[in-house]
């Protein structure tokens, strides 16, 4: 008998007495998997405590889906199995697979699936209430991280009574710094921006991609709500940073006209001690200086507390006064891979600070996990005392680009016998958590929202609940002039933009208009109709730095006054594209196989710190006029 045949015929003594001889042979790939997860695919205790025990078997492996071999277990329905995958293998239940899956979450799914017998559902609900007993809460009280997902990095958060607020940067995108509300700190409501007014928001219009507002912070103090954040400049010029700052007393605004401090650096936060005293907390390592009640002015140098444990790259500094000590957070290691938080303390707010002998409290360590890039995080103490901490990760496939951006996740921390945080036990980010002891709250539904990169023009993009008007702009996307563009964060790897739009009655050489996959006027895609001196032509344009591909496509004539559906398929960096005449159906138009330069690292030109967009646009070499589409 082949060993092959005999781990799935589950022959204990065939598999024994091959791997006497050929140990080797447990290390054998089939179908993209090795010898242990076919081996639990068949729910077979005994053959798989052999392996464990036994053979030369890893267990710290996954597969080519990234799943364990509890995956394999749970699947296979058999509880013994899995509690001995758990208990005495410590695999984990809330391990996420490449689609952050969990071993957890497939057990509640197949008890749920009516599809199966009962008596398989049975064996399923088996292993969820295992599973609940082992996690300490049933599925339905669990969350999953992200939990802000598309681009939302550099979260920071506050509570206020019962309400939790939470920022993140926005960079050249308008309106800027995006204000999120919560009452459970799992479902967030966007209710705001920092800078709404336009005028305020016209120092954006010369920056570069992924410049602007970076690493906001948002603070409380006498009944105001105060914003900070970096004004981070183009490299043309002497100043290349500020520190902007905005208030309101209603946390949704409409905030005050921004104030700018002169200091260099990037990551400001505000602090208030007990004694009333206001400061702002900022890279290189920790440096402070006093600012005045309202935040306008810079009362006192800048003085550094602590440059920080890891010591490269130390920003994204936050403080935090408790029991009497003054707890220093801060993001190292730079915003790649090995990203960090680590934490020191003092008696007094100027030191000096001691490094937690646990540092880094927050790293992924685990480089197949799906969640890396993990750091920049703040604090925050329920109603109930019970600690969380919002950081930003990035969600990562394999070696893949992660395609989504840096997003917001969620972890608890405790605090040890001798007063330091630990965040998730010291594990990592968490894929499955259990929910906060908070009630749940569900938000008004909200689309993701509308942003433009920089300020759009007066009358250039006019929204109304049936339609959308762009003014098609002379400027092209790979210029910062580009003012016709509107967008929307693109939260899932997989994801569908659909857009109706009115081709224009008159013939227009030059003019352009459809919808773009965009990260930044460096690179980006757009797909749509072209007028020509012989009219419309569909065609896809790939802007990779200072070079542009452009494709033309046969297709169904497209007729001036006549109404055309555009759409884009994403499936990671694979974009599929059609189009549709009104009355007809979806025609396939092109594939797109290798779009990862829409990705933070697909392409190193310019801050590649935003994210992948997707929505609209127009531009013309003609004269400027309307285009009508329908909302997306």
């Amino acid at each position: 008998m082949e060993f092959r045949e005999a781990i799935i015929q589950e022959n204990l003594n065939v598999i024994k007495d091959i791997l006497i001889h050929e140990p080797n042979k447990v290390e054998e790939v089939w179908e993209g998997r090795k010898v242990p997860f076919h081996a639990a695919a068949t729910g077979n205790l005994m053959v798989m405590r052999y392996l464990v025990e036994y053979s030369r078997a890893s267990f710290n492996e996954t597969d080519n889906r990234n799943r364990t071999t509890l995956h394999y277990a749970v699947e296979a329905g058999k509880l013994p199995l899995v509690q001995y995958l758990t208990e005495r293998v410590g695999l984990s239940p809330v391990y996420g697979d490449e689609n952050m899956v969990t071993p957890y979450q497939l057990a509640y799914e197949k008890a749920k699936d009516t599809t199966l017998a009962p008596e398989e559902r049975a064996n399923y609900q088996e292993i969820e209430d295992y599973f609940a007993g082992y996690c300490g809460a049933r599925f339905q009280d669990m969350y999953q991280n992200p939990i802000l997902r598309g681009m939302h990095p550099d979260p920071s958060i506050i509570r206020v009574g019962e309400d939790y607020y939470m920022v993140n940067s926005s960079f050249i995108f308008f309106p800027c710094i995006p204000i999120s509300h919560s009452k459970d700190l799992i479902h967030w409501e966007l209710i705001g921006h920092a800078i709404t007014n336009p005028e305020w928001a016209e120092n954006l219009n010369t920056l570069e991609g992924g410049r602007g507002y970076w690493a906001p912070d948002i603070s409380y103090n006498k009944g105001r709500f105060y914003i900070t954040a970096t004004f981070r400049l183009n490299d043309d010029g002497t100043v290349y940073r500020k520190q902007m700052v905005t208030s309101s007393d209603k946390p949704e605004g409409p905030y005050c006209e921004p104030v700018y401090l002169e200091e260099d650096g990037i990551d400001p936060s505000i602090f208030t001690d007990d004694d009333g005293r206001r400061y702002m907390v900022l890279n290189r390592g920790a440096r402070i200086f006093e600012i005045s009640a309202d935040g306008k002015e810079k009362l006192s140098d800048a003085e550094l507390l602590y440059y920080g444990d890891y010591k490269r790259a130390p920003e994204g500094s936050h403080l935090l006064k408790k029991d009497g000590w003054y707890y220093l957070f801060e993001a190292e290691g730079g915003t790649g891979i090995g990203h960090r938080i680590t934490v020191s303390r003092s008696r007094t707010l100027k030191g000096v600070y001691q490094p937690c002998p646990y540092n880094p409290i927050m790293r992924q360590m685990d480089e197949k996990g799906v969640l890396q890039r993990c750091g920049h995080g703040k604090p925050v103490c329920t109603q109930n005392g019970e600690w969380y901490i919002v950081y930003l990760c990035v969600r990562q496939r394999g070696k893949e680009f992660p395609q989504i951006g840096r997003e917001t996740a969620l972890d608890p921390i405790t605090w040890t016998a001798d007063g330091w945080p630990l965040i998730n036990n010291g594990d990592g980010p968490s894929v499955l958590q259990k929910k906060p002891n908070l009630p749940e709250w569900i938000p008004p539904e909200d689309k993701e929202p509308y942003v433009t990169p920089r300020v759009p023009g007066k009358g250039t993009i006019q929204i109304s609940e049936k339609e959308i008007i762009l003014c098609s702009c002379h400027a092209s996307l790979s210029t910062t002039e580009a003012r016709s563009i509107l967008v929307r964060r693109q939260k899932e790897t997989s994801s569908t933009l659909e857009v109706m739009v009115e081709i224009p009655q008159t013939l227009m050489p030059g003019e352009e208009f459809g919808i773009t996959g965009y990260y930044d006027e460096n690179t980006y895609l757009t797909f749509g109709p072209r007028c020509m001196e012989g009219g419309y032509k569909i065609g896809i344009k790939e802007h990779i730095g200072d070079t542009d591909k452009v494709q033309y496509y046969n297709t169904k004539e497209i007729l001036p006054g006549t109404k055309l559906g555009i759409k884009m398929v994403t499936e990671g960096i694979r974009r599929s594209f059609y189009i549709k005449l009104e009355g007809f159906e979806w025609d396939f138009v092109a594939t797109l196989d290798q779009v990862d330069y829409i990705c933070d690292e697909g392409w190193h030109i310019g801050k590649r710190f935003t994210g992948p967009m997707e929505g609209i646009y127009a531009c013309t070499e003609g004269e400027e006029r309307i285009i009508h589409f329908g909302r997306f």
